[in-house]
């Protein structure tokens, strides 16, 4: 197992949309590698907000030693059309040797480090869970500063933002830092927007894969072209207002390959906690992004041993299924199941899962 560090930089990232087969990589690892990856957030960087992240953030009271370099640079120097890009800032992609479609890149956040104290929260054209209703007054993009403060009682971090301009109350609410955006490329010729996920992962903003967490993603072109991106020191589920606390994570990621003929589920969208099994259903239509989310859960219980009909039974009894986010074009649902629930199948079947 070798470590290795990828800065974002302008040479390092695309803006906007994602990798396709063809790609020259940034960095070449073998399975089981690490990477070290510093993520750049694209809050704070947009064109809406003046591309000018050190204008953005000094004139709500950061200090410009802060304000990191990397976001300066990027916004400076790299190539971004809004009307037909998304967002995210995207770093990558890094080549697995011997990644061939077939196998599952396994995607472990083995620790991530925030990279600021600060963030944004974002509603913006319209968008979000109340389109035509927020932002209000017609304006534009409504931002607001987020930071990052100590509990003085517990000396725990947590997030806080302003409770509105006409008071000095805050909320402020935990720290759950994940990455929203962890993908492998597509075979193209057409590159994917970075916004909406789908099979080849993506923007999926599952908030429980946090550090810890694996997502398996099916290889859909040589050499898996692993991407991540769009940090979040905060989400809460279902993302309602557009971006959820977006600010930069310095992730540590591990990334092994399990090969076409040992992959039991397949395509599958899916991850695991130490805790929980994290099946995943993505599409347009949210009552079928759950059937999708749902059948997933149904055939990882099934590999462990259990009966399709009475996987289902179990779920409606112990699993839980929310809304990952309604505001990436897509719609985004994700399950919750206990593998404390499961010890004795799993102690009789052992798999992946």
């Amino acid at each position: 197992m070798t470590v290795h560090h990828l800065p974002s930089t302008p040479a390092t990232v695309r803006w906007g949309d994602l990798p396709v087969a063809g790609d020259r990589p940034v960095l070449e690892v073998d399975p089981g590698d690490v990477v070290i990856v510093d993520t750049v957030s694209h809050e704070g960087i947009l064109e809406d907000q003046g591309r000018d992240p050190l204008g953005f953030f000094t004139a709500r009271g950061i200090d410009p030693a802060a304000v990191l370099p990397d976001a300066v640079e990027i916004a400076r120097s790299v190539a971004h059309d809004p009307a037909v890009q998304g967002p995210h800032v995207v770093t990558g992609p890094v080549r697995v040797r011997g990644a061939r479609p077939g196998d599952v890149l396994s995607v472990t956040v083995e620790d991530l480090v925030l990279r600021a104290d600060h963030g944004i929260v974002s509603n913006r054209h319209g968008r979000g869970a109340l389109p035509g209703e927020y932002p209000a007054g017609g304006a534009d993009v409504f931002s607001v500063l987020a930071r990052v403060e100590t509990d003085p009682a517990t000396g725990a971090r947590r997030g806080s933002m302003p409770a509105g301009p006409r008071t000095d109350a805050r909320v402020r609410f935990p720290l759950k830092p994940f990455l929203g955006l962890v993908g492998v490329g597509t075979p193209g010729p057409q590159r994917l927007h970075s916004v909406p996920p789908g099979m080849h992962g993506g923007n999926l903003d599952v908030s429980v894969l946090g550090a810890g967490s694996t997502l398996h993603l099916p290889v859909q072109v040589d050499g898996a072209l692993f991407h991540t991106g769009d940090p979040h020191y905060s989400q809460g589920d279902g993302e309602v207002a557009l971006t959820a606390f977006e600010a930069p994570l310095r992730a540590r990621i591990r990334l092994d390959l399990l090969p076409a003929d040992a992959v039991r589920v397949r395509d599958a969208l899916w991850g695991e906690t130490p805790d929980l099994l994290v099946p995943i259903g993505i599409d347009l239509d949210l009552d079928e992004a759950v059937r999708k989310a749902v059948r997933t859960a149904i055939a990882l219980l099934v590999d462990l041993g259990m009966d399709p009909a009475h996987a289902l039974a179990y779920l409606s009894a112990a699993g839980d299924f929310a809304v990952s986010q309604v505001v990436d074009r897509v719609s985004g649902v994700h399950g919750l199941i206990r593998k404390a629930d499961l010890a004795e199948l799993r102690e009789r079947v052992p798999r992946s899962t």
